[in-house]
């Protein structure tokens, strides 16, 4: 009788047993940088994410993120950053910054990763990435042309290049806290955002000092 109560404990426990919080570990769910970069809002919490538009893993996580930024507090600060490790990897970076000089992120950083991974288009050039702002960004190909070819745009996709040297990254999505932990891909996207968390909350407390 004894055994039998023992097995029924055994089979009630077990669920929560697979179920329990996996303990974050540094080494394991992220990695101190070999040197802190500075970050763009010192007195908040700052969150980098670094993506490229061609990147399928990156359209993958897109509704995490966007799920997240909801929901996350006014102390942290959310900063994209396109990654540039090839030359179509640059050119999706000035199209980002141009959507940043314009106000239209928001409108067009969706419809870009709808564009390539789900109607399978090609957007390797400013002709083709045209419709995806005039159509959701509201704005001109006029407007869009002058923005992608300016010195702002320019000068922060070279910039952004620096920055993933920088931040020791050899793939994307990746996640930088306050310009001092990677955040690595073990245990998928719900757990890359639960490292996020925890690692905001232990930065949170050296801001605050």
């Amino acid at each position: 009788m004894k055994k039998l109560n023992w097995l029924w404990l055994s089979l009630l426990v077990l669920p929560f047993a697979l179920h329990a919080e996996t303990p974050i570990e540094e080494g394991v769910h992220y990695f101190e940088l070999i040197q802190q970069q500075p970050t763009t809002a010192p007195d908040k919490v700052e969150v980098v994410e670094l993506f490229w538009y061609g990147c399928p893993h990156c359209d993958k996580f897109e509704p995490f993120v966007k799920d997240w930024e909801a929901k996350k507090s006014d102390d942290v600060a959310f900063v994209r950053v396109p990654a540039t490790f090839r030359p179509i990897w640059e050119f999706h970076a000035r199209v980002y910054y141009a959507a940043e000089l314009l106000g239209v992120v928001d409108k067009i950083h969706e419809p870009m990763f709808h564009a390539i991974h789900r109607d399978n288009q090609r957007l390797d050039s400013p002709a083709a990435v045209e419709a995806i702002f005039t159509e959701h960004g509201g704005v001109s190909s006029e407007q869009f042309r002058k923005a992608f070819n300016s010195f702002s745009a320019v000068t922060k996709s070279r910039q952004a290049k620096l920055m993933v040297q920088r931040y020791e990254i050899t793939g994307v999505p990746a996640i930088i806290v306050n310009g001092k932990y990677r955040v690595a891909g073990v245990g998928g996207f719900d757990q890359m955002l639960k490292t996020v968390d925890y690692l905001v909350a232990m930065e949170r407390a050296v801001v605050k000092q």
